[in-house]
C-alpha cells in the first residue's frame, strides 16, 4: 500500500519524494522513479483521487482536466466561443456544452447566449497536448457570472484560500455575507454588499502575502473581527458551485482589479503589484 510522505498544501522542491507505492499517479510537476513519486519542480503539493500534482509557486496557470475556471469571453465563433482562462492557449467552449437549447448554427446568433466580455463558470473537459482546452458548463453550478468584482490569486495559494473542505473561503463567505466562487485558475469572483466586498478583498490579499505562514485562519478571523464584522451563517444558494478539489469575478492579478458592469464586461483594471509598498505594521496582528 502507498504512503503520502508530504502533506497536501506543503512546499517541495524538485527532487524530493512525495509518495510510495503504486496507489498514487503522477501528474503536473511530479514524476515517477521506481515506486517513487517525485517533484519535478518548486510547487504546492495537490492530492485528488490519488492522482498528486505540484501547482508552481509562481508562473502561469496550467489547465488541467476536471478543473473548474473563471474566464472571459473573447471571441464567438461557427460552432462555440473563444474563452481566455489565463492558460497558455485560449479555451474553446463548444455550443453541445454550452447551452441546453437545440441551436442552429447557420441561423442562430451565439451572442444572446454569451457575448465578448462575459464571464463564466466552466470546467475543463479536455486538454490537447499542443495545451488546447475544451470546456463544459453542463454541470451543477457551471454558468454565467453577473455583477460582482473578480480578484486574482496566484493558482498555488488557491488551495490556501479555499482551505480544509472548504472552511476558510467559507469563513469569508460568513463574515462578509458575499456569494464567492473561486476558480482553481486563479480567477475569484465576489458579489454582495459593497462592504462586504472591500473586507473580502482584504482577507484575499492576505491570503495571497502570508499563504505560507502557519496561523493565517486564525489572522484573517481576527481582520474580520477587528473590523467588528460579525458571521453570517447562510445556507448556500441552490445556484452555488459545490466544493472542488481539497475543497475550495473584477480581475487582479494579485493583483489586479476591475470592476464588471453587465453590459460592457470589465471596465476598470489596476494591480496590486503597482500599489506603494505596504509599511510594516498596516496588517492588524
Amino acid at each position: 500500500m502507498g504512503n503520502l510522505l508530504i502533506e497536501e498544501r506543503k512546499i517541495v522542491i524538485p527532487g524530493e519524494e512525495i509518495a510510495n507505492g503504486m496507489d498514487f499517479l503522477p501528474s503536473t510537476g511530479t514524476f515517477r522513479d521506481g515506486e517513487n513519486i517525485l517533484a519535478s519542480k518548486l510547487g504546492i503539493v495537490e492530492v485528488r483521487n490519488r492522482v498528486i500534482r505540484v501547482i508552481p509557486l509562481k508562473g502561469g496557470y496550467v489547465a488541467s482536466r476536471e478543473d473548474v475556471v473563471i474566464g472571459t469571453v473573447t471571441d464567438i465563433g461557427f460552432a462555440g466561443w473563444t474563452v481566455d482562462i489565463g492558460a497558455a492557449a485560449p479555451s474553446n467552449l463548444p455550443v453541445g456544452e454550452a447551452v441546453r437549447d437545440k441551436v442552429e448554427l447557420l441561423k442562430s446568433d451565439l451572442s444572446k447566449y454569451f457575448d465578448i466580455g462575459d464571464v463564466i463558470v466552466a470546467r475543463i473537459m479536455n486538454t490537447s497536448k499542443s495545451r488546447m482546452v475544451q470546456l463544459s458548463m453542463r454541470d451543477y453550478g457551471l454558468k454565467k457570472l453577473r455583477g460582482g468584482i473578480i480578484l486574482k490569486l496566484s493558482p498555488s495559494k488557491i488551495p490556501r484560500l479555499i482551505g480544509k473542505k472548504g472552511s476558510m473561503v467559507g469563513m469569508i463567505k460568513d463574515y462578509t455575507g458575499c456569494d464567492i466562487n473561486v476558480g482553481q485558475n486563479g480567477y475569484i469572483w465576489i458579489n454582495g454588499p459593497v462592504d462586504g466586498q472591500l473586507l473580502a478583498e482584504k482577507a484575499i490579499e492576505l491570503v495571497e502575502e502570508q499563504a505560507h505562514i502557519s496561523g493565517l485562519t486564525d489572522k484573517i478571523k481576527k481582520l474580520f473581527e477587528d473590523s467588528g464584522a460579525k458571521p453570517i451563517h447562510r445556507a448556500p444558494p441552490p445556484e452555488e458551485m459545490p466544493p472542488q478539489r481539497s475543497d475550495f469575478g473584477e480581475h487582479r492579478d494579485y493583483g489586479e482589479r476591475r470592476s464588471f458592469d453587465d453590459r460592457r464586461g470589465f471596465n476598470e483594471r489596476r494591480s496590486f503589484e503597482e500599489r506603494p509598498q505596504r509599511r510594516e505594521g498596516d496588517h492588524n496582528e
